[in-house]
């Protein structure tokens, strides 16, 4: 049910049989100090046809026409198959699975997800899920931390490439629980491997492609990394894992932990989100990992079944023995990434990668051929690339918006010269066409 209405005598017959006088006292727990008296931020409310005119003109904010945007949310090609499979009643209205014998349906598609995204990454297990690939790092920090409990410090170390969302994200995560963020210092827009100082941390942490695309020596940062005795997480875009070595393979003793946003996937960008974070782990470190775990068995009569395994009870009943709090699982959109794989199958997946690498370094490629554009680093990057321009890229950005494009994603505030700055990505959806009109659109601009 929709909306459940509370008239006053409802309201009045609840406390009088829980004994108080008001509402408020059900949380006289908080500290007076924690409470709000009001949401002053939040506007009157408006009438249902006032909601929906409003957002019919938001709507159409979002027709942007042809995108080079990438930025951690991704323009792929979803399959027609994948959310129409996905909107079945049996998917789109389910909910947790406790009752297995009643959600076995529910569970496989877990477990197939897990399967899937664990041999995507080269690790033992993954979970299902969390929100997405921001708060898996955090997640993925917390979870390292714990796995480390013996270690005299708590300090983590990530790269200075580092996707700007995902840092303020793990700030806002970890702060409270005395752990310390440091920045691995970025030469030429990646982490320097030579005389790699990873001191007492904990934990150090590579995005792979990084937020300005460019590849990590991951293999190094991974030896370093556990010579320190550090645990190393891997932050990775899933689809470019079809190409690239997964953090599981990374050094000689492969990732400890690596987590990123399943949005490639088969999620629309849908104006930034939702998504879902993701997160896998070597089996030693399984019991730290957070989340709902699916597993596979046999009933007494050797029937094959699907279950909930290894999921603390503590997450639902005694909240401060468990592992994580914000471990709620986006369902639906895992369910609508194990069809999107399934549906392309490991010979699909690449296809996309290498096409999505082709088209963003033919774009590159055009864009670099006018006077005033150039690589703004000179490294290996997979399907997104900094470029410089001759002019403010904030205006260039609304010339091209004006004619239909969206150009990529200005870097102001965020790098050196970022007024300058513009980050672009081109996706197997982009088509020759689509990049000769980016670059006639900007020759005229």
């Amino acid at each position: 049910m929709p909306f459940i209405p509370h008239t006053e005598q409802d309201v009045a017959e609840m406390l009088a049989a829980l004994g108080i006088a008001s509402a408020e006292e059900l949380f006289d727990e908080i500290p007076r100090s924690l409470q709000c008296d009001g949401l002053d931020g939040i506007a009157d409310g408006i009438s249902e046809m006032s909601m929906l005119n409003l957002m019919r003109a938001r709507a159409k904010n979002d027709e942007t026409g042809t995108c080079f945007l990438g930025a951690g949310c991704y323009d792929h090609h979803i399959p027609a198959a994948v959310w129409d499979i996905a909107s079945r009643g049996e998917f789109l209205t389910a909910y947790t699975p406790y009752q297995a014998e009643a959600s076995q349906g529910t569970l496989q598609l877990v477990y197939e997800f897990q399967t899937m995204l664990a041999s995507l990454a080269g690790m033992d297990v993954a979970n299902a899920s969390v929100y997405d690939g921001a708060s898996a790092l955090a997640e993925a920090i917390l979870m390292a931390v714990r796995i480390q409990r013996r270690a005299k410090s708590k300090r983590v170390l990530v790269p200075g490439a580092l996707h700007p969302t995902y840092l303020a994200t793990v700030k806002t995560i970890v702060s409270q629980q005395g752990i310390e963020v440091d920045l691995l210092p970025m030469q030429e827009g990646v982490v320097p491997t030579a005389n790699l100082n990873i001191d007492d941390a904990v934990a150090v942490v590579v995005q792979q492609p990084n937020f300005f695309g460019l590849l990590e020596d991951a293999d190094a940062i991974t030896d370093a990394a556990h010579t320190a005795g550090a645990l190393l997480i891997g932050v990775v875009n899933p689809m470019t894992l079809a190409m690239l070595k997964p953090p599981g393979a990374w050094g000689s003793k492969g990732a400890d932990i690596a987590c990123g946003d399943g949005q490639p996937l088969g999620i629309p960008m849908a104006s930034g989100g939702p998504s879902f974070g993701f997160l896998c782990s070597r089996l030693a470190n399984v019991r730290q990992l957070p989340g709902r775990i699916a597993g596979r068995t046999t009933d007494p009569n050797g029937n094959e079944g699907f279950v909930l395994t290894l999921q603390a009870r503590e997450q639902h009943i005694r909240r401060a023995k468990a592992t994580s709090n914000i471990c709620t699982n986006q369902g639906l959109l895992v369910t609508a990434a194990t069809i999107y794989l399934t549906l392309l199958g490991p010979h699909g997946l690449r296809a996309v990668a290498n096409t999505c690498h082709r088209n963003s370094h033919h774009l590159v490629d055009r864009l670099t051929s006018f006077e005033g554009v150039t690589k703004r680093f000179d490294q290996p990057f997979f399907h997104e690339c900094v470029l410089d321009f001759d002019r403010s890229t904030s205006t260039l950005q609304q010339t091209m918006l004006e004619q239909g494009i969206l150009a990529g994603y200005p870097l102001e505030g965020l790098i050196e010269n970022g007024e300058r700055a513009m980050l672009v990505c081109a996706t197997e959806t982009r088509t020759e066409a689509d990049i000769e009109r980016y670059c006639e659109v900007f020759a005229n601009g």
